[in-house]
């Protein structure tokens, strides 16, 4: 059975990006049997240019991305979720929908690499890609099929850690 991640930040248009496309790219080179999904409570409904170019940079496949609401996940018929991280403090502090399936949550804080200047969002988006990558490797490594929440929630809050 698919284990299913949702990744949320407020705007979907950069982090929350990020790590969908990143995990992904993880599980389908590892193999495993898992995808995540991003969503936003307010989505800008356009992905950061800079966003693209830096996953597109590292080759990391980029055409089915696009910016959603949250709200669609907690719908009927949705993907039953197994963990749902928010990557930003405004998404964190923001009420959820009550989400199919009782998921296990995490906060993976990340600072929004789009308020840096024009200048510095090149680097700043790559940076933020790179770290979020690190930790989307660590969670696409987990052996999902044999850990049950009690000790999945403890392995989620030391990926957050590192």
């Amino acid at each position: 059975m698919t284990t299913n991640v949702l990744v949320l930040c407020t705007h979907n248009s950069a982090r929350s990006v990020l790590a969908e496309a990143m995990f992904n790219h993880w599980a389908g080179i590892l193999g495993v049997d898992a995808r995540a999904y991003s969503a936003g409570a307010s989505p800008s409904g356009r992905i950061h240019p800079q966003a693209i170019a830096a996953l597109s940079a590292a080759g990391v496949e980029v055409s089915g991305l696009c910016s959603k609401n949250m709200d669609r996940f907690a719908e009927a018929g949705a993907p039953p979720m197994r963990v749902v991280i928010t990557v930003c403090d405004s998404a964190a502090a923001q009420p959820c929908p009550l989400w199919p399936g009782a998921p296990l949550q995490a906060h993976w804080s990340y600072p929004d690499p789009s308020t840096a200047s024009e200048s510095e969002q090149r680097q700043r988006f790559e940076l933020t890609r790179q770290a979020i990558a690190y930790r989307m490797l660590q969670l696409a490594r987990l052996p999902f099929e044999t850990l049950d929440s009690a000790a999945l929630q403890p392995l989620l809050d030391d990926i957050g850690a590192s």
